[in-house]
């Protein structure tokens, strides 16, 4: 079998190796360690591979928490100390931006960090009736393929949550739809804890009696979805306090469905807001832009400095649910939303929104590239960029900085998922001004 020394990890966090112009990517290998692997896979231009032993261990080794580690899908990290973790993800973020978008930042900010373990708050977990394992798999996926994981706990849910999954294979076994409910979203708030069934076939008076009785002896509130997550409905107990996470540092609670985006982390996003709003520095006067702004996660904490705010969303029920936090909060009159697919805005209807101090942008995956092109000359003078990509970010900086008269003053990685290969920033950029 081959044997070789690893460079570097991959954005999966797989071992990364070239080998006579190949380059090789093996799970379960770390920096500096020499293993020896099996290739599962050959393509032109690379090769996948896992590994068989390691031969010369790396000190940042260690041993993995859970005991599905390298089956279930849900981390891939876990044997890789936590401070590594970290330092992997913002080398990864520094490399995307040297090499995708041919810059750097000027400063490089301290990693926003904390509890590597029962961090995750949202989780979506897969529903399978197994008859040869004996019943009902209640998990995430495994690693390689669609098969839900065999799993009896996980050490980043929240502990209530991870001794749930034993019982819930049993609830769910005993339900007549059994074989009809492939899907449950976990919402964790800070007093309630949601559980949306997706039902592909109505639950019959047995089974909503089992479900009840399951609520009230585990403390948790039971949604069901018939179809789209707008169909998700409160079943049990219909009365009860709502979903909410807070953001005390700003004096403001955001109420949620359990199907709409929030982050699966309130710890870190506490940090992350608070490090938002510090390179933001919204004052009163200002009008500033949250575009991507789902239910306002950043919109309120902007608006608490007494700044006016315009948030721009392309989901119409986020919107209106933007607009509700808002007047929960006492902020309805410094906050504007609209409805607007930023993935199509020009640089004229950029212009409708009226002129912007300051932006903050959130984007998902694909970044916000049709939103920075947008730009005209008297832009924003500050813009704070959030984001779940490394590699859009990098394509989004590169124009901003080289087409748009910014600079890249700074940037760093949010651990919003730690254990996995994810990687969330934080990147600030100021208008050079005018000679």
């Amino acid at each position: 079998m081959p044997t070789g020394i690893i460079d570097s990890l991959d954005h999966e966090g797989r071992g990364l190796i070239v080998v006579d112009g190949t380059t090789v990517f093996i799970e379960g290998a770390l920096p500096g360690e020499r293993v020896e692997y099996v290739v599962h896979r050959r393509k032109p231009t690379y090769e996948q591979a896992r590994t068989l032993r390691i031969l010369d261990p790396s000190a940042d080794r260690v041993t993995p928490r859970c005991p599905h580690f390298g089956v279930c899908g849900g981390c891939s990290m876990q044997h890789l100390d936590a401070s590594a973790q970290v330092a992997a993800k913002q080398r990864l973020l520094e490399d995307n931006l040297r090499h995708l978008g041919e810059i750097s930042a000027e400063q490089l900010y301290a990693p926003i960090h904390g509890p590597t373990w029962a961090y995750r708050f949202r989780a979506r977990l897969s529903v399978r009736f197994v008859a040869k394992k004996g019943g009902v798999l209640v998990g995430f996926r495994e690693r390689r393929g669609s098969y839900v994981a065999d799993m009896q706990q996980c050490a980043v849910l929240p502990p209530h949550l991870s001794a749930m999954l034993l019982p819930l294979r049993e609830l769910i076994g005993a339900l007549s739809i059994r074989d009809r409910l492939p899907q449950i979203e976990v919402a964790v708030g800070e007093r309630v804890t949601a559980l949306v069934l997706r039902v592909l076939e109505a639950p019959s008076p047995d089974d909503e009696a089992l479900l009840r009785d399951f609520a009230d002896r585990y403390g948790v509130v039971f949604y069901l979805q018939p179809k789209g997550p707008a169909t998700a409905y409160r079943f049990h107990p219909q009365e009860g306090p709502p979903l909410s996470y807070l953001l005390p540092d700003f004096g403001v609670e955001h109420f949620f469905s359990p199907t709409e985006f929030t982050q699966v982390n309130p710890a870190i996003n506490r940090v992350l807001v608070r490090r938002a709003m510090s390179l933001l520095e919204p004052r009163p006067g200002e009008r500033i832009g949250d575009m991507f702004c789902g239910l306002g996660n950043f919109s309120l904490a902007i608006a608490r400095s007494g700044a006016q705010v315009l948030g721009v969303e392309g989901s119409p029920e986020l919107v209106v649910r933007a607009a509700e936090n808002a007047a929960a909060n006492g902020l309805d009159g410094r906050v504007e939303y609209r409805i607007a697919n930023l993935f199509e805005v020009t640089t004229e209807s950029f212009a409708a929104f009226g002129g912007l101090d300051k932006m903050l942008i959130d984007p998902p995956r694909d970044g916000a590239l049709e939103l920075v092109k947008s730009l005209a000359a008297d832009g924003p003078r500050r813009i704070v960029y959030i984001s779940c990509s490394p590699p859009s970010l990098a394509r989004d900086a590169a124009i901003l900085v080289s087409q748009k008269g910014y600079r890249l003053r700074g940037a760093g990685v949010v651990n919003m998922f730690p254990n996995t290969s994810h990687v969330e920033s934080i990147a600030l950029f100021e208008r050079q001004p005018s000679a």
